[in-house]
């Protein structure tokens, strides 16, 4: 297949475009390289696959719509992953146009060419935190999702029902993925395990939130993955189960899904540090605070719709996947 990626030069994104690469799919990389991390970083991901002959790159904003027109009418892709966006949660709350204009002005130039060039299946990229302020674990698609607690959850869950509406009216397939908390080897300079670990080795103190005592689903890079590109060859169709009187937020009468990706086994913020700690051989020096505006106490992912849809099923553990980014970390010579 051809394959858009938006995103080549982000943490998912350049993983997703390599695996699509080395099982044989031709890749469209989309990616505007912008600033709010080291582009080094940006620029060393891409390098590991910008000259392998089925990868084409594309340097354009998603919020430029002649560009993301262009990208359509020129490379025509079969399929689309849809990985771009501003991120960072806290980030959102100084610069809120800026999510607006990547995440929702952009998310409509994808589902316009999408519309425009007969694409197959849209994947797309949504959060956890669309739960917001949900408490009920663990977190199920098929629960309402009507209280987010930061913009940059609003912007996801604005995605979700674009993707709705452009499903419904001109049938396109789309599936929004729900990551929990991704991690890895090339992972963003912004996340804790990076700043973590580039701080306990410098012997700086880390700033831990909530006293460590929040549960996140961290889930490792490969595992996200592969579901991303098992979610990506199953082409979604209208669930005839589906009723409006009873409405299941998760799937509908038009080519549309929503999944939770994510580790079914949430583990305790502390218990991650510790096993950073144990990787790296050093103790970290804990500054402990309370759980910050927006944050929310515990995430777990109910990911039985994807296993039931796809055979997801996430194989690393934390202890695993904590050491192959320490690895990584130490071999690569910027360091973020």
């Amino acid at each position: 297949m051809k394959v858009l990626v938006t995103g080549t030069a982000g943490f998912i994104g350049s993983h997703v475009a390599m695996k699509l690469l080395e099982r044989g799919d031709k890749v469209v990389g989309l990616d505007n390289l912008n600033d709010y991390y080291d582009v080094n970083l940006k620029h060393a991901r891409l390098a590991r696959f910008m000259d392998h002959p089925g990868y084409t790159h594309v340097s354009a904003d998603l919020a430029g719509r002649a560009a993301v027109e262009a990208a359509f009418a020129e490379h025509r892709p079969q399929r689309v992953v849809h990985l771009a966006a501003q991120a960072g949660v806290r980030y959102a709350a100084q610069n809120p146009h800026v999510y607006v204009s990547s995440n929702v002005t952009g998310f409509l130039h994808v589902l316009e060419g999408c519309r425009h060039h007969g694409v197959e299946h849209l994947v797309f990229a949504s959060t956890s935190s669309v739960y917001g302020a949900n408490t009920a674990m663990p977190f199920s698609e098929h629960q309402p999702t009507e209280h987010p607690l930061t913009l940059y959850a609003a912007t996801k869950k604005a995605n979700e029902q674009m993707a709705h509406s452009y499903a419904h009216l001109y049938r396109i397939p789309c599936t929004g993925l729900r990551f929990f908390t991704v991690y890895g080897p090339w992972g963003r300079p912004d996340m804790a395990l990076f700043l973590f670990t580039k701080a306990i080795l410098a012997g700086e103190p880390i700033k831990v939130f909530n006293h460590g005592k929040h549960k996140r689903s961290f889930t490792y890079i490969d595992d996200i993955v592969e579901g991303v590109v098992r979610t990506l060859d199953q082409v979604p169709g209208p669930n005839p189960a589906w009723r409006g009187d009873a409405p299941d937020p998760a799937s509908s009468t038009a080519p549309y899904r929503i999944y939770n990706i994510g580790n079914e086994q949430p583990v305790e913020l502390l218990r991650y540090i510790e096993v950073l700690e144990q990787c790296l051989g050093r103790k970290a020096r804990m500054e402990l605070l309370p759980l910050q505006a927006g944050d929310v106490p515990d995430t777990e992912a109910d990911v039985s719709s994807l296993i039931d849809a796809v055979g997801y099923r996430p194989k690393v553990s934390v202890e695993e996947g904590v050491r192959r980014f320490v690895e990584w970390y130490l071999s690569y010579p910027a360091h973020g």
